[in-house]
């Protein structure tokens, strides 16, 4: 059976998580926290990031390069569109949250109210949240919602991508540390990030945070 390494928690673990449970994978999780030196890890993963993926005898890091193997490997239900412009689309969006709302949401709001408080004994620094609340994260809900049909489940196309997946687990992070999205000021998207997080393949990632982080269920 294929070995997911990595936390719950974090939004890349949980995006290659997402993905096989839409794939219908059954897999394992082995918990690794990228904290310190790890030498037998950093042989699955040079880089000593998460999530790392181990699959018979093979072994790959990276959410975005584990996705994208499982998308050849268990190509049914596709999560990556065919169609030229909405397959670069897909990944533009895994793109705008790998490498943009994770700042946000993960440098300056989880890892401020969470991580840095509760597991690494950190004092959070309020400014620091309130900018990203008030001043950093709002032009990045304006496009989301700007890019979202009424009433709209999916980012690209008709069908959930890639783009979707990436997307929707980083605000799980958000959520976790009971900030959100204002559903008068966002409407499109809060409606949209409602119905993706009901998906039985977020739920499950979701209902596992909770226990690590003592949160109510």
């Amino acid at each position: 059976m294929p070995t997911v390494y990595g936390v719950s928690v974090s939004p890349f673990v949980r995006k290659v998580r997402v993905a096989l449970a839409e794939k219908g994978v059954k897999y394992d999780v082995e918990p690794i926290v990228p904290i310190g030196p790890n030498v037998e890890y950093r042989k699955i993963s040079p880089l000593g990031k998460i999530p790392a993926y181990r699959d018979g005898d093979k072994t790959l890091a990276d959410s975005s390069v584990i996705c994208a193997y499982l998308e050849r490997t268990h190509p049914n239900p596709p999560l990556y569109p065919s169609e030229p412009y909405e397959y670069a689309r897909a990944l533009w969006f895994e793109e705008y949250a790998d490498g943009g709302l994770v700042a946000v949401i993960g440098a300056k709001i989880f890892f401020q109210l969470i991580v840095g408080p509760k597991m690494m004994n950190q004092p959070t620094d309020p400014a620091v949240v309130k900018t990203a609340l008030e001043e950093e994260l709002p032009p990045m809900y304006d496009y989301l919602e700007s890019q979202l049909a009424p009433g709209a489940k999916t980012l690209v196309g008709n069908q959930l991508s890639i783009g979707d997946i990436a997307v929707g687990s980083m605000f799980v992070n958000l959520f976790h540390t009971g900030n959100g999205v204002d559903t008068k000021r966002w409407p499109k998207l809060a409606a949209y990030l409602a119905a993706l997080h009901e998906r039985p393949s977020f739920r499950g990632c979701i209902a596992d945070d909770k226990k690590m982080l003592g949160l109510a269920a």
